[in-house]
């Protein structure tokens, strides 16, 4: 008897894996003092209110537990059938971009939409539109992925995505956005053949694309030599280079960063990941990874021990789309790669990402719900 109700708990949803909950709450927590550290100063010299981002990254961080707190009791199974119109509310909220008085520019890119007040970034919802119906399409015929052709409509809709952001123009979430679409065809299980054919044009691509904007010569330049345009576009590597070598191996404690002073540009958002590292220091950057690595594996493991195709692809691809950003972001910070302007997840300023990775989180959880009791409780019989 004791067992039969341990399997119908499992079979309506049980508690799900509260730990990989807790660690996506926790880094979203964190994110909320991060960003009034690193942005404090500006705030009060901007906006005459040093809480003006905290403010937005607080009430972002409301909306997304409330988002989770929706989402945890979905049955993601239902939302197989959402993957066609994800996208197509995908490819219209990013044409929206250039519809002029709707679309918002900043700093020489249109990349939201604002009504009065208010604004969203619809790359970030693109991301998880194609997710939605990657897996979809997947998951109603897995054979499709043995064939070149078969793969052939998600490389179409990943590629119009694509098209879509580089148009505004955002190399950066181009990039991740292709990344994606690259990682949820190699999970879905596609030959090496169809890999190959896949992966070498895409990689011929990259070169071509930046070669197209002197913009993006230049930041490849100043990656190679910052020092060569200290004042330039070497200055933010140059900057973010300084703080992390401030921060040395315990930082300079919280809330005592140097270079949020104006020294760093966009110290909230891209470049928060530097501001953590000046104030914790090494220690406290790699307890940060270590969070955020725990979210991946447990994200993975969820995929991995899913009952359905569907929400293996589902889950993996929400938690792959987490994993590619953070890295790219720390890569940067770091200066390993040229600089983009992509924020690090759950920590950077921007309640966009901020609310739709939280509730992309919160479907990953509803996945490890459904999954049952006994493989996340660590029941056995």
């Amino acid at each position: 008897m004791r067992r039969a109700r341990k399997n119908d708990r499992g079979a309506r949803g049980g508690a799900g894996d509260l730990l990989f909950l807790g660690a996506v709450i926790l880094l979203a927590a964190y994110g909320v003092v991060a960003v009034y550290s690193a942005s404090c100063y500006n705030a009060s010299v901007q906006y005459g209110d040093a809480a003006y981002f905290f403010k937005k990254q607080l009430l972002g961080f409301l909306i997304g537990l409330a988002a989770i707190a929706g989402i945890a009791f979905l049955d993601y199974r239902k939302l197989q059938k959402l993957g066609l119109p994800a996208l197509i509310v995908s490819y219209v909220l990013l044409a929206c971009v250039f519809v002029p008085g709707l679309g918002k520019s900043n700093y020489g890119a249109t990349r939201w939409i604002g009504f009065g007040s208010f604004t969203i970034q619809p790359s970030e919802l693109a991301k998880y539109g194609f997710i939605l119906f990657t897996a979809g399409y997947f998951a109603k015929s897995p054979a499709r992925m043995r064939t070149f052709w078969g793969v052939l409509p998600v490389l179409g809709a990943g590629a119009g995505i694509c098209v879509l952001i580089m148009l505004e123009p955002n190399m950066s979430v181009t990039m991740c956005v292709g990344a994606l679409m690259i990682g949820m065809v190699f999970l879905g299980g596609v030959s090496k053949k169809a890999m190959a054919a896949i992966c070498v044009p895409v990689l011929l691509l990259v070169p071509v694309l930046i070669a197209m904007e002197p913009y993006r010569l230049q930041r490849l330049s100043a990656f190679l030599d910052p020092w060569a345009s200290p004042k330039e576009e070497g200055y933010q590597l140059i900057q973010s280079l300084y703080a992390l070598a401030n921060g040395k191996l315990f930082g300079t404690g919280l809330f005592r960063s140097r270079q949020k002073y104006r020294f760093l540009p966009f110290s909230e958002s891209d470049f928060i990941l530097s501001v953590i590292a000046e104030e914790t220091g090494y220690v406290g950057v790699v307890l940060l990874f270590a969070v955020i690595g725990f979210v991946v594996y447990r994200g993975f493991r969820i995929a991995n021990r899913c009952e359905t195709f569907y929400g293996y692809m589902l889950s993996a691809g929400i938690t792959l789309v987490f994993a590619i950003q953070s890295s790219l972001n720390a890569l940067v910070v770091s200066g390993c790669i040229p600089p983009t302007g992509l924020p690090l997840p759950l920590i950077s300023a921007g309640n966009t990402s901020l609310v739709v990775t939280m509730a992309g989180m919160g479907l990953v959880y509803a996945v490890s719900r459904h999954n049952g009791y006994k493989k996340f409780i660590g029941y056995t019989d």
